[in-house]
This record gives C-alpha cells, structure tokens and sequence, in this order.
C-alpha cells in the first residue's frame, strides 16, 4: 500500500536472507508493520544477515529503533542508511542499556522500613529548617527593635495594599455569597421547627465568630500567601537574595518582616469586614424570603449576637495572618534549583496555611467553650 510501511524478505543466496524495509517508518506507521517484524524475529530462526533501509522514505527514533532492534537480535547488519537515519541508528544505539524495565521490588518490611526511615530522616531536615527560619525571623525582629530606622515602611504600605485594599472585593463578595447561602440554608432547616425568625442569631453568631475570619484566611493563604513564596522563591532563583546578603542588607528585614506584619494587621480588618459582608447578605435573603426588613434584620444582629463573639474573630484573625504569612515566606525561602520548585513550594504553602489555620481554629474553639465564650 502507497504511503504505508512495509517489508519483503529476501533469499541472498548465502544460505541467509535479507530484509528490505520500503515506506515511511514513523510513530504513525510503524504499527502496521510491527507485529509482523516481531513475528519475523521469532520464525526466522537467526537466518536474517542484512537489514536493508535504502528503500525507506522516512523515517524518525521510533522506526530506527524497530530497524535497529530487528538487526540486534539476528545479529545482522544495516545498510542502506541515508544520513538521517545513520544518525537515529546512532542515537538509539546509545540510548540502550541492560537495565531491567521493572526493578526488584523489595520486600513489604524492607519498604515499610525504608520508607519510615525516609519520613524521618524529611522530618528531621524540615523541623531544623523551620526552627532556623524562626530564629531568623526573631533575630530580625530584635534587630528592627533596636534600630527601627531599618524597618522598611514603604515595603509594608505596599503589602499592607496588596493584601487588604486589593483584596476587598473578591473577600467581600465570597462573603456576602456565604451569607446569602447561611441565611437561606438555616431559613429553610429552622422553619421546621417554626423558628425562622432564629435565621438572625445563625447569621450574626457563626459570621462573627468563625466563618468570617476563617474564610477570610482561606481566601488570604489562597491569594497572598501563594503571591508571598512565589515573589520570595523566584527572587532566590534569580539570585536576588544572595545580592542582598552580599551589599549588606538582610533578606528577612527587607522581604520577611514587611509581609508578616502587612498580614497580620490587615487580617482582623479583612475578617470583620467578612463578617459585616455576610451580614449583609442574610439581611438581604431575610428581606426577600422572611420578611424581615432588612434593617430590622441588623438591628436585631446587635441584641442576639453577644460582644465576646466579636473579639473571638478579631482574636483569631491575627493569628491566623501571622501563620499564613510564615506558611508563604518559608516555602519561598526554601526554593532551590529550578522554577520547578517555584510551584512545588507555592501549592506547599497554600496546603500547609490553611491545613494550620483550620487545626488551630478548632483548638481555638475549645479554648474559648472553656473560657466562657460560648
């Protein structure tokens, strides 16, 4: 068939024979052909002496190595070869080896064992590099203390701006979303038990207390904290932090500090204005579907939602700013090698702020069922 790959075997009166390959040998040809020359492999019995390519019209790595395989196991010789395929025949020449496709599998207490070893040995490295961090960090503190001229004001107005003002608007219209969702959900569920007219406390307690500021770091480790150890990680690859070592300035005071501070001021703000977000919208689900005039519906947040609810979130945001930040500038400060590792340690970032932000949310809630604030 024109333009398909092909063979013919041929006596050459030695007592062996030849193969002649005519045709296009490519990826997209060569299964044609293949199943045969693996059976010619097996019935030919060793008789094959030449491997004759003069004939092909095209040929690319996948059909040198069919050729090339062919002539390995007949112990055969090639010609024929035009330059092109001369030099793929080269190529995958090289590129053999004796390695075996699947390699021993150990035994399951040989694996359990190593693999431990492994999860160890990881531990031990991450927990040495996350204790120098710190002391890195409170070191820079100390430093900035007593010389405050060091602390670099502009660098944490312009992260102040991209953490907080930028962030308005996708924070508050998750949260007016959110509010929309709690405030139909719990209509729907309480009225049950006719006590729609409960949609208020729902909205105000769990908006104020938890989901606030708890979406809200979500949304911050998503956003800023991912923008943190990308910034900081591709400054290293760029070598710009060790220009900054080398003339003196320290890359905690001038990269680290700005960011952790930046978060943790703007986070008790971002979370209250969540909250007041998700208000807004119950208030607004309340007015259409209870009917509840919409600022009833506020002035009513103010007499069931207790105070302490309030500083519960406002207590929790700049903790949680503060692990977002370290989470997000760590990472970046560990990127090594390529821009790989720029994405590696940016979702590493992301998955460990929010992985810390929700266990510490729920020791937070035991603490303060403790205290009082229930």
């Amino acid at each position: 068939m024109a333009g398909a790959a092909s063979f013919t075997v041929v006596e050459d009166g030695e007592g062996g024979s030849a193969v002649h390959l005519s045709g296009p040998y490519l990826v997209s040809t060569i299964g044609a052909v293949d199943h045969d020359l693996r059976e010619l492999d097996h019935g030919s019995g060793g008789g094959i002496s030449r491997v004759d390519l003069s004939k092909i019209t095209e040929i690319d790595t996948v059909g040198a190595w069919a050729a090339s395989r062919l002539a390995s196991e007949h112990d055969a010789a090639i010609v024929g070869a035009n330059e092109r395929a001369d030099r793929l025949l080269h190529a995958v020449g090289q590129s053999e080896n004796d390695a075996d496709l699947r390699p021993d599998r150990p035994m399951v207490f040989t694996r359990v064992a190593h693999t431990t070893g492994e999860i160890m040995a990881d531990f031990r490295v991450g927990l040495r590099q996350i204790v120098g961090f710190l002391g890195q960090l409170l070191l820079a503190t100390l430093s900035i203390i007593r010389h405050p001229r060091r602390f670099r004001v502009k660098a944490f107005v312009r992260q102040m701006e991209l953490v907080g003002v930028s962030a308005l608007p996708i924070v508050g219209l998750m949260s007016f979303l959110i509010g929309i969702v709690i405030a139909q959900q719990g209509a729907t569920q309480l009225a049950a038990f006719g006590a729609e007219t409960l949609t208020v406390n729902l909205v105000g307690r769990i908006t104020l207390r938890e989901l606030g500021v708890l979406m809200t770091a979500i949304m911050v480790a998503g956003r800023s904290g991912s923008a943190f150890a990308a910034q900081i990680g591709t400054m290293k690859l760029t070598e710009e932090v060790d220009a900054m070592r080398t003339i003196g300035i320290s890359p905690t005071e001038a990269l680290i500090i700005p960011r952790i501070m930046a978060s943790v001021l703007m986070m008790p703000l971002l979370g209250f204005y969540a909250a007041c977000m998700a208000i807004v919208g119950g208030a607004v689900v309340a007015d259409l579907s209870l009917g509840i005039p919409f600022l009833n519906f506020l002035q009513r947040i103010q007499e069931v939602v207790p105070t302490y609810d309030l500083w519960v979130g406002l207590i929790k945001a700049p903790v949680f700013g503060l692990i977002v930040a370290i989470a997000g500038c760590y990472q970046g400060m560990q990127v090594e090698g390529d821009s790989e590792q720029v994405g590696a340690r940016t979702t590493k970032a992301v998955v460990q702020a929010i992985f810390t932000v929700i266990v510490l949310d729920a020791f937070f809630a035991v603490f303060f069922t403790n205290v009082g604030w229930e």
